[in-house]
């Protein structure tokens, strides 16, 4: 017997079929909830299909992976020459080409990923302390290898400073550094800061002077309690599954210069800010710090499974042989990947083509306020949050999944999107590949516009 009775839609017998199947093979904790659960079986550049054939422009980009759009041609044939796969090289049914095993072993690929990402990181501003790769699978991976080395660079100094209602992933210490101090079996290790939620929980708030000064006085708190024993803290550019929060850029630089007070590493997650998400190539140069390790992921194999904390040989020399090893680390297509999507960032347009679409998303989701559904906009770049108002009798959290809901359905003209489930119960994500015409960027924005005023009619 199923414990959640999948959820269904008219007209979509295949896609229904295709979620039964799935509710009856996998526990519901495989997914994380959304209204729609669509189900996906062709992808291109900013649309999915249905496997009915309805076409959905992509608001979401796979949770912020794929920067370049699904499927880009240009891309597939760099990882694919990259591996060296060439079907008519093979000898008898084997086809000579890069390993799919990096275990206890080096490929080629492995360098030359690790020399170009670094290449890359130390030409943007922000980006000198870059010195080596340590390579993951996942986000919460590569979180987890940073704080390892940043634990155990100085013996004494375990503690770690977090930023409250930050998501940095639900394994080991990545889950230990993500909520707040009122999560159940906190690592006693952690201790969290408040983060200028208040301060930026609009974007008409963007650079509007903010006072430091009670951030300052916690940390000082922090210090005069645990003195030398603090030695890592960790942050994001912005608080994204939290809500959507994007700091004032003196927050950000303030906590640095503590941390460099006090001989403390600084660890940012840019697991889903990275290649673009916020105008630059990294976040970090938007927000004019320079990070002793830097945490990548999602855009960073543009849909390749593969992340990687970088940043001081220094700190990653803390850990001895075998102490940061897995099966897939280094993984030759992860590199492949890595490699042919730093190739595409560095040969085309397209960090012009995202700060194009961040205006028209900025104006666009602005616009949705008057529709009384939306009472907030928070974003930069191409990565926003609209947080939802409660309508009638209907809460916020309520109206979030309906909207998410009604721009599935899509309107008559049959132009649909494709969101995720809410962030923090009323926050809805618009994260568009970089590659969305901003004239179809700016149709969809209608679309979602008017599909949100049905929204607030029938509650």
């Amino acid at each position: 017997m199923l414990a959640t009775a999948p959820i269904q839609f008219p007209g979509e017998p295949e896609s229904n079929s295709e979620r039964a199947r799935v509710a009856r093979g996998e526990p519901v904790a495989q997914r994380t909830f959304t209204p729609t659960q669509a189900v996906l079986a062709r992808s291109a550049g900013a649309y999915h299909w249905t496997p009915e054939g309805r076409k959905l422009v992509d608001f979401s980009s796979g949770v912020l992976v794929a920067n370049l759009g699904h499927n880009p041609v240009d891309w597939w044939d760099r990882v694919w020459r990259i591996m060296g796969l060439n079907a008519t090289a093979a000898s008898d049914r084997y086809i000579p080409a890069a390993p799919l095993t990096s275990y206890n072993a080096i490929s080629p690929l492995e360098g030359q990923a690790v020399e170009r990402l670094i290449d890359n990181l130390r030409r943007q501003p922000g980006g000198q302390r870059m010195e080596q790769v340590f390579w993951a699978a996942s986000g919460s991976e590569a979180i987890q290898k940073a704080l390892w080395a940043a634990m155990r660079r100085v013996p004494g100094r375990e503690m770690v400073l977090a930023t409250r209602r930050g998501f940095h992933g639900k394994k080991g210490l990545a889950n230990a550094v993500t909520g707040s101090e009122s999560d159940p079996d906190r690592d006693p290790r952690v201790r969290f800061l408040r983060f200028p939620c208040d301060e930026c929980a609009d974007v008409t708030l963007r650079g509007k002077p903010i006072d430091l000064s009670p951030f300052r006085q916690e940390l000082e708190l922090l210090t005069q309690e645990f003195g030398d024993r603090i030695g890592t803290l960790i942050t994001e550019p912005y608080l994204g599954g939290g809500g959507s929060y994007h700091p004032q850029p003196e927050y950000l630089q303030m906590l640095q210069q503590y941390c460099r007070e006090h001989d403390i590493v600084l660890v940012l997650d840019e697991i889903q800010s990275c290649f673009g998400r916020t105008g630059p190539m990294y976040a970090f140069s938007h927000y004019g710090i320079e990070p002793d390790v830097v945490c990548l992921g999602k855009g960073l194999g543009n849909g390749i499974p593969v992340s990687a904390a970088v940043g001081r040989s220094d700190i990653f020399a803390s850990l001895k042989y075998g102490e940061g090893s897995d099966t897939f680390s280094g993984h030759p297509l992860a590199c492949a990947a890595v490699i042919a999507t730093l190739d595409i960032f560095e040969s085309t347009d397209i960090l012009e083509r995202g700060r194009q679409l961040a205006s028209v998303l900025e104006a666009g989701l602005l616009r949705m306020k008057e529709t009384g559904v939306v009472v907030r906009v928070r974003g930069e770049g191409a990565v926003w949050g609209i947080e939802c108002a409660a309508v009638g009798n209907r809460p916020a959290e309520q109206i979030a999944n309906d909207c998410v809901r009604a721009c599935y359905l899509g309107d008559d003209a049959g132009r649909s999107i494709h969101l995720l489930g809410p962030l923090a119960g009323r926050v809805i994500r618009i994260s568009p590949p970089l590659v969305l015409d901003v004239a179809e960027a700016q149709e969809y924005l209608d679309v979602m516009y008017r599909l949100l005023i049905q929204v607030r009619d029938a509650a």
